[in-house]
């Protein structure tokens, strides 16, 4: 089976193995990066904003590549310039895309502040998620089942219980505002989905998916550029150092793995919010991955002396993601397997 033809098969727990294959390198990386753990670098340590130019550069050009390779720009609106068409945005992908722009760059910065864990940025930013989906349900008249409710209820049990091996709850000022902006993306760009896609029609979610990816990433990069330009201060120093000052360093070739990476979670996590169903079920699917992505990403960084492992009480949290799968995958097969049975009984 070739990638597109599985890719278009459209199924939400292959994407979620794909969103955790991803988000495991992605998350250590980034944090290596910033602890100066990352071969060749000879103890550099470089601050999360000097990460982003480069490594969202790097996500716009997997966008291009992972668009072009699937053969989806087709599904995209067109406008025709000078005679050629051109793919393009409605306002409602453009404004869902800036979210997205603000989802990318936050999460990769969460990582970055010292003395934040990868699991407690983490728990915060996916709980926080997690207590949105069922409020967009809501706001968006969508019916949610039992056990997406249960699924739910188990994924930020275990947001909660990982919280007790947390020693500080301190946070720096920057931190609380990173993962903030993050949140309010969410909320708009899951109400955007579920007004505009999440459709039985899979012509409707690539045109969103396709439409979306175009201007997030090449928005970061824009913006991260013009700030590097034209701004002032320490953040547009660090920006411009991003773009400029690493490149022929093992550094830089770490910053493009990551953008990769980003864009290998945008990819896999976009494709499983838009699944048809309620943000209840699918938010818990993808917020399972990450979850246990970020436990095992730390438990790599132990390779490196010095690195704290996690906590009894984030593995039981992980292990209560494990039983949050369990609910989100055996009711519903069953349900299926019931159907097939009740048609089967009725031809």
């Amino acid at each position: 089976m070739s990638l597109k033809s599985w890719m278009e098969s459209y199924s939400i727990w292959a994407f979620a193995f794909g969103y955790f294959a991803c988000y495991v390198p992605y998350s250590l990386i980034t944090k290596m990066l910033t602890k100066g753990l990352v071969p060749g670098s000879e103890g550099q340590a470089i601050s999360g904003f000097a990460v982003l130019p480069i490594s969202a550069a790097a996500a716009a050009v997997g966008m291009v590549i992972f668009v072009s390779a699937m053969r989806w720009w087709k599904y995209a609106n067109h406008v025709r310039v000078l005679g050629v068409n051109i793919p393009t945005p409605s306002r409602w992908t453009l404004l869902s895309g800036l979210c997205a722009t603000c989802t990318v760059g936050t999460t990769t910065l969460a990582y970055t502040f010292e003395g934040v864990s990868i699991v407690f940025a983490m728990l915060l930013m996916r709980g926080g998620v997690l207590v949105i989906a069922p409020i967009v349900d809501a706001i968006s008249g969508r019916k949610v089942r039992w056990f997406a409710w249960a699924g739910l209820g188990m994924s930020i049990l275990a947001l909660l219980v990982s919280l007790v091996d947390t020693k500080s709850y301190a946070m720096p000022f920057i931190c609380v505002i990173d993962i903030i902006v993050y949140l309010a993306s969410y909320f708009v760009r899951l109400q955007f989905m579920s007004r505009l896609a999440k459709s039985d029609d899979a012509d409707t979610n690539r045109r969103y998916f396709v439409e979306e990816q175009m201007v997030a990433t090449p928005a970061l990069a824009v913006i991260l550029a013009i700030y590097a330009l034209l701004g002032s201060g320490n953040l547009a120093e660090e920006l411009s150092k991003g773009f400029t000052a690493y490149w022929g360093q093992s550094i830089a070739i770490a910053m493009v793995i990551v953008g990769f990476l980003s864009q290998g979670t945008g990819v896999f996590g976009n494709l499983i919010y838009l699944d048809r169903r309620e943000n209840t079920y699918c938010v818990p699917v993808n917020r399972s991955s990450s979850i246990l992505a970020g436990v095992v990403a730390s438990y790599l960084l132990l390779i490196f002396p010095g690195q704290r492992a996690p906590g009894a009480s984030e593995l039981i949290g992980a292990a209560l993601v494990i039983g949050a799968i369990v609910f989100l995958t055996i009711p519903p097969m069953m349900e299926k397997r019931r159907q097939r049975a009740q048609q089967a009984a009725s031809t």
